[in-house]
């Protein structure tokens, strides 16, 4: 895996060079084809095969020679970058000081000292000493060699794989079917009665169509446990005429399975089929189940060819036969039956309790001694039965004493990882193994973050393109394919869904504790990252990722750091990154989550120092430590910085609009001007992404630059405008043609309303934030707004309603499906035309401190697809509107309606709460 990532890494920094509007070195075009060629070359090899050993606890050999030959020529690559910048640094830094000394001289103030002297000396042997003067030429000649060292290694890797049989390369697993489903191991029901009478009523429904049932959920969740429980009830037994189970495994052999069907339905041994081809033998088995009712169990399937391929063996009867198929990918569920799955989830702490004692002690019970250490060792285990199941097992034979069930809490994770993986993770990791390569490194990289991290979506998105191991594919951006990468991981339940965005979409993920158990042992066994603090079979000195966990001392730190001159990417979001002379070659700094960098000379020096950024993630005291030597950083993609203390702004310097490579800039409550972009200044083709801009001109010159820009967040304040209502350009908005999301925050002492009445928003938008402190007036922005064809989310803070009402007429907000209204004092009535059809596709409704709102339209109840209504600190006439809204809907719907309300007021309100009841909450 690591192999692959580093060859999809080079052809990132190959392309970047490339494609740069101003390359820092060129390559020899002959090697660079070579090069590439290689390349290509072994991600493909790669990409066809799966290593012989990926159940061991140690890399390929091969693999890692392949690494080995990529990271060579990053480093050569690379490195000439950095050496190159740096001494352009230093020729500059020699003629600045030139420059100061001649203009003293000039003006008088001071003599021509012997120190000015020396820096003229200086300054003129930077272009005269015969060592300056060849270094570049030594420094280009040895770039050279350096690469031709890497394609020679690379022409031997090529010949070494061609040679190879594919057939030994690739490990198929064969399949595995069983005539029999065993025995459940602990013999303990995990799931509620409903979950099995629910699915053992589908199973024996009258209806005719042979029917597909699917079991998703996470490996070790309980699935198979629940699919033999079912199949062995009696009245299984009872309702079908044949009834035969198979396993079908990851590299399925569709022959096998068809055998072992034929030989649980008929009888007949494996021998009497041997002679017989596949078809032959499916034949039998579609001749045999016609017009008889017959259950089939299809457990552990992974992918939707093999069910086309059996399942054409299944005639449909029209006798209420059915199919039983247990999977971990929840996307195979939806195309086997698209109308219902049972998602299995993770055991709440009775039913985690009970699994346990029953595990352990059998009928008996725990003791009372044991019961505070047993339930923080089930608590431990996270509700995964399959976890409980292992540690149980473990503890059912060892001494019921405190002090051995201790030793087992304080190393849960070791136990439960016990005997190379024959228990908990061996099925965790064919989850795992089971991936295509390019989705592995995306999962491994889940180990980076700490144990039970919410983390967001977008955050992981930016560090997966800045990390180079997305390989570019059919003309999407890179952010594309990682949340597509993404969504992938999460059908196959190995990353969870932690939180969802106010549209659906997912905004954060987390993994399970032993899912990212397996993500650092992978992760170690590959080289992939190394974690301060932690063993590695590789060493340190080779590492490129290096994590640095929360608690970690500084000592440790700077002991294992400082011989990581490799390192390309640093991950510290809960300390201090230290400094780092020989760290030239970072690509990745994340050190966000903290207030730490008060010390703007250290802010600068990561800056400075490392000039081959791509990602940089840090809080600060001071914007302008960040731009001191900004314009060095030749192939910087995100930058993100947070400077909580300061109100006040900080201007970028001119050079940013000559940094095409950006892709992606927040700076977080900080406030950042942009300057006027220069007669020179370049197209910005990669940003997507512009949050933070303070006082942000959008005249014509800034339009062009910005032809694909997705997300834009703009801060106003001041009382520039008064004079000069067009200085803003709002009205050029509309021209960002790309652009989906738009933030805008003005302070309560901008005095540029004139400006944004002027405001005119691009048809493309999906998400608006308005925040108007101060007298704007909403009445003829919001007929704007709501004409917009595809905004789905919309918030409104503050402003002025003159008439204070808003009339919301039939057509508007097409496709809102979530609306915000915050502080508005001067709204008393929100209304619709009588008999009109408002906000078609709303699914949540927040109202916050809106303490003069009498009036909420009554068709809010009318809309399919709402969910919910909260109101905050509201009047009470407004929670009485939305009370009555609930109530008719209850007489058109009956008590079971498809959205709750709740109501917080500022203070008791007796008549409120008596209105409390099952749709409509007070708290």
């Amino acid at each position: 895996m690591a192999a692959y990532a580093a060859l999809v890494s080079l052809m990132h920094i190959i392309h970047d060079i490339e494609s740069h509007h101003s390359p820092p070195i060129s390559l020899d075009k002959q090697q660079l084809q070579s090069l590439t060629e290689n390349v290509i070359f072994l991600q493909e090899f790669l990409e066809g095969c799966k290593s012989p050993v990926s159940d061991g606890d140690e890399a390929h050999p091969l693999e890692m020679r392949i690494a080995d030959a990529a990271y060579a020529a990053e480093d050569a690559i690379e490195s000439h970058i950095v050496s190159k910048i740096q001494l352009e640094m230093r020729v500059t830094d020699t003629t600045y000081a030139a420059e100061d000394a001649i203009e003293s001289h000039i003006v008088g103030k001071i003599q021509l000292s012997r120190s000015r002297k020396t820096i003229f000396s200086r300054f003129f042997n930077c272009f005269r000493d015969p060592k300056n003067v060849s270094s570049n030429r030594d420094e280009q000649m040895k770039l050279f060699q350096d690469v031709q060292n890497v394609i020679e290694e690379m022409d031997e890797i090529k010949r070494v794989t061609m040679e190879i049989n594919t057939e030994k390369v690739r490990s198929f697993v064969s399949a595995s079917v069983s005539s029999s489903t065993g025995n459940n191991s602990c013999g303990v029901v995990v799931w509620s009665e409903d979950v099995l009478l629910g699915i053992l009523e589908r199973l024996v429904a009258d209806n005719p169509d042979r029917q597909v049932i699917p079991i998703t959920g996470m490996g070790g969740i309980g699935k198979t446990t629940l699919a033999k429980t079912l199949y062995s009830k009696p009245i299984i037994k009872e309702r079908f005429d044949i009834y035969a189970w198979a396993t079908i495994s990851q590299q399925y052999a569709t022959r096998e399975i068809l055998c072992q069907l034929v030989s649980q339905a008929t009888n007949k041994t494996k021998q009497q089929l041997s002679e017989r081809s596949e078809d032959e033998v499916g034949l039998e088995l579609y001749q045999y189940l016609s017009g008889r009712r017959f259950l089939i169990v299809m457990d552990d399937m992974w992918s939707i060819d093999a069910w086309d391929t059996i399942q054409r063996y299944f005639p449909n009867n029209e006798n209420c036969s059915r199919v039983l198929v247990t999977t971990r990918l929840s996307q195979l569920s939806s195309q086997l039956n698209n109308n219902y799955s049972l998602q299995m989830g993770f055991l709440d702490e009775d039913r985690s309790w009970n699994l346990f004692s029953k595990i352990v002690f059998g009928v008996g019970s725990c003791p009372r001694e044991l019961e505070k250490i047993g339930r923080k060792i089930v608590e431990n285990c996270r509700g995964l039965p399959l976890s409980i199941v292992v540690v149980g097992g473990i503890l059912k034979t060892m001494e019921h004493t405190p002090g051995y069930w201790e030793s087992i809490r304080k190393n849960l994770s070791s136990v439960v990882n016990l005997d190379n993986d024959k228990h908990c993770l061996k099925l965790l990791k064919m989850s795992y193994n089971h991936l295509p390569i390019y989705l592995k490194p995306c999962f491994l990289y889940m180990g980076v973050f700490e144990e039970d991290d919410s983390v967001r979506v977008l955050t992981l998105v930016k560090l997966w393109v800045s990390e180079g191991f997305l390989k570019p594919m059919n003309n999407k951006s890179l952010e594309t394919i990682a949340k597509e990468f993404l969504k992938d991981l999460v059908d196959r339940n190995l990353i969870l869904v932690d939180q969802l965005g106010s549209t659906g979409n997912i905004k954060r993920v987390k993994i399970h504790d032993l899912l990212r158990d397996l993500c650092l042992k992978e992760g170690k066994r590959d080289g992939f990252y190394h974690v301060i603090g932690q063993p590695s079979p590789r060493g340190i000195y080779s590492q490129r990722r290096i994590v640095i966990p929360r608690n970690t001392s500084k000592k440790k730190v700077v002991d294992e750091m400082q011989y990581m001159s490799h390192a390309r990417s640093i991950i510290c979001e809960y300390g201090k990154v230290p400094r780092c002379p020989n760290y030239g070659l970072l690509r990745t700094i994340h050190a966000y989550k903290f207030r730490a960098f008060e010390d703007e000379s250290y802010v600068n020096s990561l800056v400075s120092g490392y000039v081959n950024l791509r990602h940089l993630a840090v809080e600060v005291d001071s914007m302008s430590s960040i731009f001191s030597s900004f314009h060095r950083l030749w192939n910087l993609h995100t930058l993100i910085v947070s400077c909580p203390y300061k109100s006040t702004s900080s201007t970028a310097p001119t050079e940013i609009w000559k940094m095409p490579q950006l892709r992606h800039i927040k700076m977080a409550e900080g406030r950042l001007r942009f300057p006027d972009p220069s007669t020179d200044a370049a197209t910005m083709q990669n940003l997507v992404v512009l949050e933070g801009a303070h006082n942000f001109k959008c005249d014509e010159e800034v339009v062009k630059r910005l032809p694909n820009i997705e997300k834009l967040g703009i801060q106003y304040s001041g009382t520039e405008g008064i004079n000069h209502d067009g200085d803003y350009y709002l009205s050029n908005i509309k021209c960002l043609c790309k652009l989906e999301s738009l933030s805008i925050y003005c302070e309560y002492d901008f005095r540029g309303n004139a400006s944004l009445h002027k405001l005119t928003i691009p048809q493309t938008l999906k998400s608006l934030t308005l925040v108007m402190k101060g007298d704007f007036e909403w009445e003829g922005m919001l007929e704007k707004i709501g004409a917009l064809p595809l905004l789905q989310k919309f918030k409104l803070s503050f402003g002025c309603f003159g008439r204070g009402k808003w009339e919301m007429v039939e057509g508007q907000f097409p496709c809102l499906k979530y609306l915000l209204l915050y502080s508005c004092p001067s709204l008393e009535r929100w209304t619709a035309e009588a008999s009109s059809v408002v906000l078609p596709r709303l699914e949540k409704l927040y109202l916050y401190y809106l303490e003069e709102l009498k009036e909420i339209p009554s068709q809010i109840g009318d809309i399919p697809t709402l969910q919910k209504i909260w109101l905050f600190n509201c009047s009470v006439s407004a929670a009485m509107c939305v009370k009555e809204i609930v109530e008719e809907q209850v007489e058109l719907q009956g008590e079971d309606l498809s959205f709750h309300v709740q109501v917080r007021l500022p203070r008791m309100n007796e008549a409120v709460q008596s209105l409390a009841g099952p749709n409509f909450e007070v708290c």
